[in-house]
């Protein structure tokens, strides 16, 4: 099964969805010199897209399969639009989560869908909870609404790009050169890529996945979804293990590429967007501005250039560990272990001959708390510029303290975060 154009159109009459903005990022135009602009659904109902295909789904149900309701696993996003559209819907949907999710999503789904919406918290990871709504669909005869595997989900969500293309053409503009989509299971861009692609067929459109969750990339490589052995879920909205079955043939015969992006960088992206454009966006939300820098520098971008703002729910409580990765992504903060020798003066030696004017210890911590006179210190250090490391490396190997710099890919950096 697959999605047409026609079938996008017709649901772009009928969506709930509201009608986003396409902004000009003086930013990102400056940076780049080519005109991007941000198609942004951080401002759709429920801060993100995922309405569109949640109703567009939910809405081809028949009267009978309504009454019967609806079922979906989802801690985020996905969760927000089912309960919109069972309340736009009138029938009842069973959510499940995971045990874990905060209590400030918890609320926000239950005030979405009202007393059309009953929430369970089964399991700790979304894989728990999905099988348990799985469970709960066969038991039930409910329908199971997925994210992103299902050509109803494709298809509401490819009205994203029949808006984008209607902005664009009202503006009196050409068709966009480059098309950045953010993906998860693949659902956001493979419906926008039906709809793009018989829209405007020159345009090169490209999809964007972090690199500890990109499942599409691992799929074209292999010619089929094949499952991921670790999984980085920082950047949840587009942390699939598992490219769908549905999405990835549609990706491999209309996407142009699909590249992969590190989280230092979204994490920079999402402190720029906020910082200077006013724009809350979640990390997946920052997806396909983040990649602009990897594409400028490999292909090109052209005159102009269209990125999807995904979604805006980000947590706020996650704040410290953006800055953390963004810090380290820029090369303006590094880690290490020293290893202090037992004699007076030795942390003040540290803080005069090693450390200079805009080098600032922001964490110092015994490894081993109840032995500090054989365990090593942690250290971090901010820099002013990324350029000083290489003083700082020079000044610490003129010492005769044991210095082990931790590199960002040590398994043991992981333990910083």
């Amino acid at each position: 099964m697959s999605v047409t154009p026609d079938e996008i159109a017709a649901a772009a009459r009928r969506t709930i969805a509201q009608r986003t903005p396409l902004e000009v990022s003086p930013r990102l135009s400056e940076r780049y010199g080519a005109e991007v602009l941000l198609k942004r659904e951080d401002l759709q109902l429920g801060r993100s897209y995922k309405v569109r295909g949640a109703f567009h789904l939910m809405s081809s149900l028949t009267p009978e399969e309504l009454g019967r309701g609806v079922v979906c696993a989802s801690a985020g996003n996905h969760a927000q639009g089912v309960a919109i559209s069972a309340a736009r819907l009138g029938t009842q949907a069973h959510i499940v989560v995971p045990t874990n999710t905060p209590r400030q999503k918890r609320e926000r789904i239950l005030a979405l869908g009202g007393s059309n919406v009953e929430l369970s918290l089964i399991g700790r990871t979304y894989d728990d909870a999905s099988a348990a709504a799985h469970e709960l669909a066969d038991s039930t005869g409910a329908t199971y609404v997925h994210p992103f595997d299902d050509t109803r989900t494709i298809t509401g969500q490819g009205t994203v790009g029949v808006e984008l293309t209607e902005q664009v053409a009202q503006g009196g503009q050409r068709p966009l050169d480059l098309l950045v989509v953010p993906v998860g299971g693949g659902g956001l861009l493979a419906g926008i890529a039906t709809w793009v692609r018989h829209a405007w067929p020159q345009t090169r459109i490209v999809g964007v996945e972090p690199v500890g969750a990109a499942s599409m990339s691992a799929a074209v490589a292999a010619g089929a979804p094949v499952r991921l052995d670790e999984l980085d879920t920082f950047v949840d909205g587009a942390s699939v293990g598992l490219a769908g079955a549905t999405t990835y043939p549609i990706v491999r015969d209309l996407v142009d590429d699909v590249v992969a992006v590190e989280v230092g960088a979204i994490c920079t992206e999402m402190l720029e967007l906020y910082q200077v454009d006013g724009i809350i966006a979640e990390p997946a939300g920052a997806l396909a501005t983040a990649a602009l820098a990897q594409l400028a520098a490999t292909g090109g971008l052209g005159g102009r250039v269209g990125a999807i703002v995904s979604g805006g729910n980000n947590d706020v409580s996650r704040y410290a560990e953006v800055i953390e990765r963004a810090l380290v992504h820029q090369g303006l903060r590094h880690y290490f272990l020293v290893s202090f020798p037992q004699e007076p003066g030795a942390l003040r030696g540290f803080l005069d001959h090693v450390l200079a004017e805009g080098e600032d210890i922001v964490v110092f911590d015994y490894i081993k708390k109840s032995n500090r006179e054989t365990g090593p210190a942690l250290i971090g250090i901010d820099l002013d510029h990324a350029s000083g490391i290489d003083g700082l490396l020079a000044r610490m190997a003129a010492t005769n303290l044991v210095i082990e710099k931790i590199p960002y890919d040590s398994p043991l950096f992981t333990f910083l975060h």
